[in-house]
């Protein structure tokens, strides 16, 4: 790699360690102020977890190299992916570099074009209408739990399809939280004390494994679905409504292009590589998502320029009618709302790569296998970048004051060969939940100004909002 000019010189080693533990007391207590403070150490700093030691880059240019410029150095690994692995299996967010985790994005990548998508938009519409109409008018609610599992529960509508049995919804939305916790707990401390038999790594085990037994019975209710609607596909005929593929017919679901994927070399997806993929989905879309949205209802209820900017502008594209998925493109306005809302809160704030031979990034040696770790909170914090980065300010994405903005300063969504191949599918389910619920209802705060809190996701730590009928 290239470097300034110079001899390499070791990375500075941040303030604050204990021994034996390093410095993951810090990040098990205040994560984000001391994320937040590496930034004026320098653009690499070294930390210890425990004894092992790991090099966090607080320079979005330096990330960029890391992700896109240099990647073949930086291979999708760590402390967080090794625990993530554990119940993502090798789905395509864990999977190692390689031809394997190409062949499965090739896999992938038909369940999130765009027109596929848009198959399932107005039945993702239905479903959040259908939800948010049994809000009672008044009666204060938990916010942040709300978007979660309607963040879920659009969500396997949108992969799984119509009809998945009750009881996969609701414990997917008990699991998840407790899962992640876990898995975070994991991420910050010594291997060793996540391998002893201790009651919370065996309670660990035993929700993967639940997790995995769901998994296993949403895969064979859209297979179901598929054989059901395969012979009415086939027998009606051409213009009629059943005559479209099953994937694409009312009770289908993204889900069926890897149910339906056949490799030339492989051959289809086993039953183990299907789970893991549905979980990293599920993942991925259940904690980005719900959080964002958390956020930005509670910064719209903030604002009443926002608000009302938003309101004229869904006004202007429905009028008194329910959304549709044409309309989405109509709310520039909205998508730079939550966009500012992910530049404030994530959504992912810590995230890791593990050398593969010796290094030297931005004038610092860092040896091979050694976990290099970035946070697109703090670059999307970064003073230099941002003006007043912690003012909520949707207008900083008007075309021309986004041009100031560098592209590897906004990483909600990675950079380079892993960035998030469902960036579509989220700005889809993210605009439709926002639309439709801002459509019948405004929301005021009910409880303490949230404050974040980083899990997986920067997330509020307590948020309770009240609904209010817009017609009032």
């Amino acid at each position: 790699m290239s470097s300034p000019s110079g001899s390499p010189t070791a990375a500075p080693t941040a303030p604050g360690r204990l021994p034996l533990i390093g410095h993951a007391h810090q990040l098990a207590r205040r994560p984000l102020d001391f994320m937040d403070s590496l930034r004026g150490q320098g653009s690499v700093v070294r930390i210890l977890l425990g004894p092992t030691p790991a090099y966090v880059v607080t320079d979005p240019a330096v990330t960029r190299r890391v992700l896109v410029t240099e990647v073949d150095a930086f291979a999708k690994g760590g402390k967080i992916i090794d625990a993530l692995r554990v119940f993502f299996g090798d789905g395509l967010a864990t999977i190692a570099d390689g031809d394997l985790h190409m062949k499965h994005r090739r896999l992938m990548q038909p369940m999130f074009n765009k027109a596929h998508i848009a198959t399932r938009g107005d039945v993702m519409i239905d479903h959040v209408r259908e939800a948010t109409a049994a809000w009672a008018p008044g009666v204060a609610r938990e916010t942040y739990e709300d978007m979660n599992d309607l963040t879920l529960s659009t969500f396997l509508v949108a992969l799984f399809g119509t009809g998945l049995p009750a009881h996969v919804e609701e414990e997917f939305t008990g699991l998840m939280p407790a899962i992640m916790r876990g898995t975070i707990r994991q991420t910050i401390l010594p291997g060793w004390v996540t391998k002893l038999p201790l009651p919370a790594n065996r309670a660990h085990e035993r929700r993967v494994a639940r997790l995995r037994a769901l998994i296993d019975q949403a895969i064979d209710h859209h297979r179901a679905q598929l054989s059901a609607a395969a012979p009415a596909a086939s027998e009606a005929p051409v213009g009629c409504p059943a005559h479209q593929p099953a994937e694409q017919a009312p009770g289908g679901g993204l889900f069926s292009t890897l149910l339906t994927a056949d490799d030339p070399e492989t051959g289809p997806l086993s039953r183990q590589q299907l789970q893991d993929e549905a979980i990293t989905l599920l993942t991925g879309a259940i904690e980005t998502t719900g959080t964002t949205l958390a956020w930005a209802l509670y910064e719209i209820s903030r604002s009443q320029k926002t608000e009302q900017r938003l309101h004229e502008e869904l006004d202007a594209a429905c009028g008194d009618r329910p959304l549709t998925q044409e309309d989405l493109a109509e709310l520039p306005y909205m998508r730079a709302v939550l966009k500012e809302t992910m530049r404030m809160y994530g959504p992912a704030w810590l995230v890791t790569r593990t050398t593969t031979r010796p290094v030297t990034l931005d004038g610092h040696p860092i040896p091979e296998g050694a976990d290099v770790i970035y946070s697109p909170y703090v670059h999307q914090h970064d003073p230099e970048v941002y003006t007043d980065p912690g003012t909520f300010d949707p207008d900083r994405w008007e075309p021309e004051r986004a041009k100031a903005v560098g592209r590897s300063s906004f990483l909600a969504f990675g950079d380079g060969r892993r960035k998030c191949i469902g960036e579509e599918f989220a700005w889809t389910e993210l605009l439709i939940i926002l639309a439709t619920v801002l459509q019948r209802w405004r929301l005021t705060l009910a409880s303490t100004p949230p404050r974040p809190q980083a899990i997986v996701t920067v997330k509020p730590d307590k948020l309770s909002m009240t609904p209010h009928p817009r017609t009032a």
